[in-house]
């Protein structure tokens, strides 16, 4: 089952792309903030298969304080292993298939720019690093334990198996699954927010970005208008 994942994007698109991913992405009404503010993870407790790994942390060269997005340059590189992008745009496309709405996310390139992200020398970044780089330690782990090889050469139903067990808020409550499901969290925070701000990503979401009106403004839809007027109605 194990495929190589081949990169889509270039360096300058997919860090432009780590930028646009620092802000606020909205999915179905829910807001996903990539670079929401860390919180300290818990310890890991008996029972957990965690393998909590440490790494050194990555010092290089940062933008600066005026980084030029539109030509900007490539001042860190990219850690992943080659294996490591493999499961990434694995459970990549597990999180976002292609569907009739539109492609995958291996398909736009989100691996890339996930790579780009866990690889950047901020301490957010960072932090998501060592949370990454172990919750797929964990997977391969889990996989061994389990069924006997790793995530990427079992099959699709043991990989659903052990996918279940930490995709859910709820399994953060279980001390076994505490830490994988919060990676899992992340993860899935990473590729969706990673897709909607890809061009084809915003594309589905019908998002238009700033596009010139000819003629009179219009003003709003009747519609906006009777949701702010509710809005407001409810403000306390």
């Amino acid at each position: 089952m194990s495929a190589k994942y081949v990169s889509k994007i270039n360096r300058r698109d997919s860090l432009k792309w780590l930028g646009s991913m620092t802000s606020v992405v909205v999915i179905g009404g829910v807001v996903v903030a990539c670079d929401a503010p860390e919180t300290p993870m818990p310890d890991v407790k008996e029972g957990s298969h965690w393998p909590d790994l440490t790494f050194e942390p990555i010092t290089g060269p940062k933008y600066g304080q005026d980084p030029d997005l539109l030509n900007p340059t490539t001042p860190w590189p990219k850690t992943l292993t080659q294996e490591q992008l493999n499961l990434v745009a694995h459970l990549s496309d597990i999180i976002c298939p292609e569907d009739e709405g539109g492609p995958s996310a291996t398909a736009v390139g989100v691996p890339d720019v996930i790579d780009e992200w866990i690889s950047a020398p901020y301490a957010d970044q960072q932090n998501d690093r060592v949370l990454i780089l172990n919750g797929l330690q964990w997977l391969d782990d889990e996989a061994s334990r389990r069924f006997g090889n790793t995530f990427m050469n079992i099959s699709e139903a043991e990989q659903f198996q052990i996918i279940d067990d930490i995709a859910y808020e709820a399994q953060m409550e279980v001390a076994e699954f505490e830490h994988a499901a919060i990676f899992f969290d992340k993860l899935r925070t990473l590729v969706l927010g990673g897709y909607f701000t890809s061009p084809q990503g915003m594309r589905d979401i019908g998002y238009m970005g700033n596009v010139p009106i000819i003629g009179d403004y219009p003003g709003p839809t009747d519609e906006a208008k009777t949701h702010l007027e509710q809005v407001i109605a409810n403000l306390p």
